[in-house]
């Protein structure tokens, strides 16, 4: 089940990002002098994956607790150029106040929620499962890989504390993936897994002789990752095998069709368009 963390969570975020837009004072809105109430709604101008509503709706309700929020859409739902997404009743001032904060954030997740979807659906007829990384923006990374979810990925680590994984710098800094691999057994907590990123197939080869839970392919070619999916299926079938580095979807079939179990890639979350949404007042 995709869901986002408890307001409790979120509302401080909301808070600091409506204070940075409008600093001392909305002055186009607070010099016009509105004190009534108007409604408005949220227009798809492009088809896509809608995420991010639930939190718009906070935004205006922080600025007007009487704010009327309405969602039409579901999250993770694919809607086309021209649908109204939303509609929204309340003060006037606050309509315009919040509005970019609101539709900056949604614009945004739900531009990686359809990036994800279309990775997805390339690769839906394997049983391998699309997953992202942990290349995402500072402050963010929770609510892109909530957008993520929502497209139909699975997500990576969250942080450094969810899983091991012995990148290429801690094995040249640990001189080996053996020595990594025997000092992590000695210091880490239960049940902490371990995952090796490997480049050719010595080091997938030592990757299994070291018993790791998790065999990352990082920027071979098809060819070699199938010949390596092959040599840790004999070895272990219970070594989950993942592929990264360089995914797009022009290879993405091409990638699943070795019979990797996952394949990781920053793409839609680091190269995602915004969605674009505009706002409409209808009545004021």
């Amino acid at each position: 089940m995709t869901c986002l963390p408890p307001w409790i969570i979120i509302d401080p975020w909301l808070q600091q990002w409506l204070a940075e837009d409008i600093g001392r004072g909305d002055w186009s809105t607070q010099g016009l002098g509105l004190q009534h109430r108007g409604q408005a709604r949220w227009v798809a101008k492009e088809n896509g994956v809608m995420a991010g509503l639930p939190m718009a709706a906070r935004i205006f309700q922080l600025l007007d607790s009487s704010m009327e929020f309405q969602v039409l859409v579901g999250e993770g739902q694919t809607v086309t150029a021209g649908t109204v997404v939303a509609t929204m009743a309340g003060d006037l001032g606050s309509l315009l106040t919040g509005e970019r904060v609101a539709l900056n954030l949604v614009m945004g997740l739900s531009g990686i929620a359809t990036m994800t979807r279309q990775y997805v659906q390339a690769i839906a007829d394997y049983p391998t499962r699309f997953v992202d990384t942990r290349k995402t923006t500072p402050g963010l990374r929770v609510l892109e890989k909530y957008a993520s979810r929502l497209g139909g990925a699975m997500n990576h680590r969250l942080g450094l504390d969810d899983a091991v994984m012995v990148k290429d710098n801690h094995i040249q800094a640990a001189g080996s993936i053996t020595k990594a691999v025997q000092t992590l057994r000695q210091n880490l907590p239960y049940p902490l897994a371990i995952e090796v990123e490997t480049s050719n197939l010595e080091e997938v080869e030592e990757a299994i002789a070291a018993q790791v839970e998790i065999i990352m392919l990082d920027n071979m070619d098809t060819a070699t990752m199938a010949t390596a999916v092959k040599l840790i299926r004999q070895a272990n079938p219970l070594i989950r095998i993942e592929a990264s580095g360089n995914v797009t979807l022009a290879n993405l079939t091409a990638i699943a069709s070795t019979g990797v179990d996952f394949i990781s890639s920053s793409a839609p979350i680091t190269r995602s368009p915004w969605l674009d949404l505009s706002m409409q007042i209808v009545q004021n």
